[in-house]
């Protein structure tokens, strides 16, 4: 078993807490958090040991899980890395693309292992059709959110939209060409509500939509490639998937059939992947422990969350946030 630490105990903090001791593929040695009242607390209420030495709990532990606000993200990991330890680090992976690509040098240097908490990645029903998405060429996403003041400190993109655009990425294989967004700031300081289009180098192209200002949450995205559609909603934890086939010469009275323009006639049909049902926080803290004993690529690699940051940050540069 790995021994592993976890930086910061607010409300994810706990959770990751709570999964890191249940895992059989961790033994957690503690945790550290910048407050000590809350810290003192997490562990008179749970009974996780409480360091209030940084350093004590890194060189105690194989792993550091950092859930520290995303400031903190780069400083909590380069101390850790420099103490060779493997960092599974929460989205966004850095405040900056520079700290970002320092982090990357670093894990280099010191030969260890990173991953970054996309936990969308592991979503059951993003991973029941992830390998039947091949060649998007539109994808559109709408990731919607009741207003909560936590994760306000930061624009829309980084808080909600960087989630989409990570899961695009891992689907599409190819460069960002072109970006255009525009964003609006209601209730925050930052954008609250954003739209993005993505064009790639393949000619796919990407419309994403985010906001936390809404009615009601939505997290959905379908995903349009040639002879097929696929839909994708990631918070009822459902998909669709119609596909297109060449249409038999004799068509069976229930077969749906569609002729085009050209005459050429194609045949829909509709398929079910299963989905089971998983907690995705703990799938993507063990598949990290899995990397690790086998040296493998982690499935969500400090590269891709930096991708993924330098994606969120050309969008929020491509608009000019207004207040209403």
């Amino acid at each position: 078993m790995l021994k592993v630490g976890v930086l910061g105990a607010g409300h994810l903090g706990k959770i990751h807490l709570r999964l890191l001791n249940e895992s059989k593929k961790y033994e957690l040695i503690g945790f550290h958090d910048a407050d000590n009242s809350n810290g003192e607390k997490v562990s008179a209420d749970f009974g996780y040991t409480y360091f209030k030495n940084l350093d004590d709990l890194i060189d105690a532990v194989d792993v550091i899980d950092i859930v520290t606000p995303t400031l903190s993200h780069y400083e909590c990991a380069k101390k850790s890395i420099e103490k060779g330890k493997h960092i599974f680090i929460e989205k966004p992976i850095t405040h900056t693309l520079e700290e970002a690509n320092s982090l990357l040098a670093l894990e280099t240097k010191y030969g260890v292992k990173g991953q970054v908490g996309h936990v969308e990645r592991f979503n059951p029903a993003f991973t029941a059709v992830k390998n039947a998405i091949k060649h998007p060429m539109f994808i559109e996403s709408h990731r919607l959110a009741e207003f909560n003041p936590r994760g306000t400190d930061v624009p829309v993109v980084l808080d909600l939209m960087i989630h989409d655009i990570d899961a695009i990425l891992s689907v599409v294989n190819s460069e960002v060409k072109q970006i255009n967004a525009s964003g609006v700031s209601v209730i925050s300081q930052s954008p609250d509500i954003a739209n993005a289009r993505l064009e790639f180098e393949n000619g796919c192209v990407a419309n994403l939509t985010a906001s936390r200002i809404s009615l009601k949450n939505m997290r959905k995205s379908r995903f349009f490639q040639k002879d097929a559609y696929i839909s994708v909603d990631f918070l009822e934890k459902k998909v669709e998937v119609v596909k297109m086939k060449d249409a038999p010469k004799e068509p069976g009275d229930f077969d749906m059939i569609l002729q085009n323009a050209e005459g050429i006639k194609k045949q829909i049909y509709f398929e079910n992947p299963s989905i089971e049902t998983n907690n995705a926080i703990l799938d993507e803290l063990e598949s990290f422990a899995d990397a690790i004993n086998n040296n493998t690529t982690p499935i969500v690699s400090l590269t891709q969350g930096t991708q993924a940051l330098k994606v969120a940050l050309q969008i929020i540069a491509a608009f000019n946030p207004k207040k209403i």
